[in-house]
């Protein structure tokens, strides 16, 4: 069995599915944030600069199972010069 077959295999749990979707989002956002720190040629410790934190909490945002508050996040994205938007689909 290949990791799509066992992947599609636990998918039909319902919890394992919403479980999964839940990560994903939280993945996608880690991914965004490391994306445009890279662009922007920025360390994480200069990024905690502008963000006023410590690289520490920038390094447990981009790599720990961490689930960061919206103001946060909010934060994060000022200093990247961007915008934090919320949308439920």
């Amino acid at each position: 069995m290949d990791h799509k077959e066992v992947k599609e295999l636990l998918m039909q749990s319902p919890e394992v599915k919403k479980e999964y979707e839940n990560l994903n989002t939280l993945y996608e956002i880690k991914k965004q944030i490391i994306k445009l720190r890279l662009e922007q040629g920025l360390s994480q410790k200069e990024l905690a600069e502008k963000v006023g934190t410590k690289q520490s909490a920038i390094s447990r945002l981009e790599n720990d199972d961490y689930n960061p508050s919206v103001e946060f996040l909010s934060k994060v994205a000022h200093a990247l010069g961007k915008k934090l938007k919320i949308r439920f689909h």
